[in-house]
């Protein structure tokens, strides 16, 4: 296969060297227009529902598309036995599967039987890395998620049918993570609609049967989707959420940021944020991802780890930024727009007029002199901002909404905070469940009220 000039360098410069190779291989698959990443690791339990998910999507949708299972551990003892035991089974199975037959399993394995009857029914098209088996294991170091994304999504490059219009996209699931039956379409509507490089898809956490955890995940998604509304009003170019199963991009995205990153944990905001300094950040509403709300101890800080603090009793109530981080924040990037338009002759005096500890904040990152040396080497306005926003990216903003909470803006609870932005945002509460918040630790089902009413944003349009 003749791959373009740009996939044949990346894979030159930046595939990892010890990739292992991909099952079936490469000659055997023709006609892929996108491919769908999955890393596994001891994910027999819920990759095959997850696939079982993908495999409804429409025949036509399933035929040009291939699903990449990545099973990887480190070496043992880094890896547990059973998880290990765990892989080798998820190995096993996928390799019948791939075969298209219908694997030899146990009787207490319904939910896994029925799956993979319904992968098979529904024609995927399945592949696999094997970085798990003695000898092919991740290494010790930097062998987390990312590394695991990676590797699936370089073996994507080498398969995609460069020769289809609009091919080449590809897409990160995790194996807990279940799709609609539009989701293949509506990711490829998305591209052939859009000139974005990259989208995000509106996801919502299941809510589980255990009172403990789904108190603990409502809770969670509110707070995920307060931030981005948060990030939203402050005009932000990186007001978009970053879970790792919603994230999709264009070949052509990929290898100019140099593919994904090789993290242990937090590769999916690192991802997205070189990503959005390519081109806007698009959004996939007419889908959703579940992405699964299980406890996990895998990494330090996302989804897994809050429900863990949950069960742990660790958990607490004030962990919504004031509204007042994103007011500055709001007034910094409108001012800074306009310093732009007006000629950018910025000083710190601006800052501090806006709040003295943005003007600290400012003067502790060195902006003076990056602003100096943006403003010397591009004179044009739009490459002045572009230049600006790839500075002041979704790290550095993060950077400065800690800095204000630890400074001068304490986090509050869900009943302080979320009614006054919401109301700057235009998209106040119903009266009914802003009364019962009042300041206080609404009951929990006034958060899952609350929960509804900021889903039904998602659909608000595509962008």
């Amino acid at each position: 296969m003749n791959l373009p000039r740009a996939v044949s360098d990346y894979l030159k410069k930046c595939r990892y060297d010890a990739s292992p190779p991909l099952n079936p291989g490469e000659n055997s698959l023709r006609g892929i227009a996108q491919v769908v990443v999955i890393p596994a690791l001891a994910e027999r339990r819920y990759l095959f529902s997850t696939l079982a998910s993908l495999a409804c999507n429409a025949p036509e949708e399933l035929e040009r598309t291939l699903v990449i299972c990545v099973v990887n551990n480190r070496p043992y003892p880094y890896t547990s036995r059973d998880s290990l035991q765990n892989n080798r089974q998820t190995l096993d199975i996928i390799q019948e599967l791939t075969g298209g037959k219908m694997p030899s399993l146990a009787d207490g394995d319904l939910s896994v039987k029925e799956a993979c009857r319904q992968i098979l029914q529904g024609g995927l098209r399945l592949a696999y890395l094997d970085a798990s088996s003695p000898g092919r294991e991740m290494p010790r170091k930097q062998g987390g998620v990312g590394l695991a994304r990676k590797l699936g999504l370089d073996a994507g490059l080498t398969v995609m049918d460069y020769g289809s219009p609009r091919a080449g996209r590809l897409l990160c699931l995790d194996a807990d993570s279940r799709v609609e039956k539009n989701y293949l379409s509506a990711v490829r509507r998305f591209y052939e609609t859009h000139e974005n490089l990259s989208a995000v898809i509106a996801y919502a956490h299941p809510l589980p049967e255990d009172p403990q955890l789904l108190a603990a995940i409502v809770r969670y998604e509110i707070f995920l989707r307060y931030y981005e509304l948060g990030l939203s009003f402050a005009e932000s170019p990186y007001a978009f959420h970053t879970i790792g199963s919603t994230m999709s991009c264009t070949v052509r995205g990929y290898v100019a940021v140099r593919g994904m990153n090789r993290r242990e944990a937090g590769e999916d905001f690192y991802f997205l944020n070189k990503l959005t300094k390519l081109s806007s950040m698009g959004k996939i509403s007419t889908t959703r991802v579940y992405p699964s709300p299980r406890p996990s101890q895998r990494v330090p800080f996302g989804t897994g780890q809050r429900m863990r603090d949950s069960l742990n009793g660790t958990s607490r109530e004030d962990i919504f930024y004031n509204p007042q981080v994103f007011s500055i924040l709001k007034a910094w990037l409108t001012g800074m727009k306009r310093c732009i338009e007006e000629g950018g002759n910025f000083t710190l005096s601006m800052a501090r007029e806006i709040s003295p500890l943005l003007s600290t904040f400012l003067e502790q990152n060195d902006f003076p002199h990056v602003w100096e040396r943006i403003s010397r080497t591009h004179r044009g306005p739009e490459k002045r901002f572009a230049h600006f926003s790839e500075w002041f990216d979704a790290f550095r903003t993060m950077k400065l909404i800690h800095y204000l909470t630890t400074t001068a803006y304490p986090a509050l609870g869900m009943g302080s905070a979320l009614p006054s932005l919401l109301k700057w945002t235009g998209m106040p509460l119903e009266d009914p469940i802003e009364e019962s918040l009042a300041g206080r630790i609404p009951s929990f089902e006034t958060q899952v009220e609350i929960l509804q009413n900021l889903r039904r944003f998602d659909f608000l349009g595509e962008g």
